[in-house]
């Protein structure tokens, strides 16, 4: 069990995903600006905008004890950052630029003990393949609201628009948690969950993942 676990994020897959290690935990969402600084990279950008959102958490409990997890998860195509849209009109220019393309998606993870201040951080990594979904189906995509809160604005779990053409690498990271990267980095504070979360995460997606073994291969 790890104790008094705070998640720095108020998305709803975030916390789905969370959920599946089978404990409770508090939920203290973070504003911060998710500006890029000029001339940033994208894997820095994320890392640095997890490590800020964990460190804000932490600051917040005020030498309570407790374990704070931050994430920041970003869409990046031809070596740019796709952040979230912010209308239907450009949630559709985006959509029309990672059709038929690869692109990458990087989730950064942070976590803090704030008893001593520790922090760890870890970064995932997953190539993403788009089909190529017609503008008919772009059209009915867009029009649920649905890309709006979403970078690359996508779910890749979207059950009517399927946007991805396979998968070979960590699904949990492109919905925003790679649940193999936090286990790693919670064993590496000596912390463990109730559950298994590589297990939890396939059976949650029905998902035979290729590169589980891999990620916690350090421990070998």
């Amino acid at each position: 069990m790890i104790p008094n676990l705070v998640l720095a994020s108020n998305s709803p897959r975030r916390k789905e995903l969370l959920a599946l290690g089978g404990q409770p935990f508090a939920v203290a969402p973070v504003g911060i600006n998710e500006d890029p600084l000029p001339g940033e990279e994208p894997r820095a950008y994320v890392q640095r905008l997890a490590g800020e959102k964990a460190q804000t958490v932490a600051d917040g409990l005020r030498g309570r004890s407790g374990i704070v997890l931050a994430a920041d998860t970003t869409v990046v195509h031809d070596g740019r950052i796709v952040g979230k849209p912010r209308d239907a009109v450009e949630a559709k220019a985006i959509l029309n630029t990672l059709r038929g393309q690869e692109h990458t998606v990087f989730t950064s993870i942070s976590v803090i003990r704030s008893s001593d201040g520790a922090q760890l951080n870890d970064l995932a990594e997953t190539s993403v393949p788009m089909r190529d979904y017609s503008d008919e189906e772009m059209e009915v995509y867009v029009a649920t609201g649905e890309p709006l809160d979403k970078a690359g604005a996508y779910a890749i779990q979207h059950a009517g628009f399927h946007p991805v053409a396979s998968m070979t690498g960590c699904l949990a990271n492109v919905v925003g948690l790679p649940l193999c990267h936090l286990k790693r980095t919670m064993l590496k504070l000596d912390l463990a969950f109730e559950v298994d979360l590589p297990s939890a995460c396939q059976a949650h997606f029905a998902y035979d993942c290729p590169v589980s073994g891999d990620v916690l291969a350090w421990r070998q």
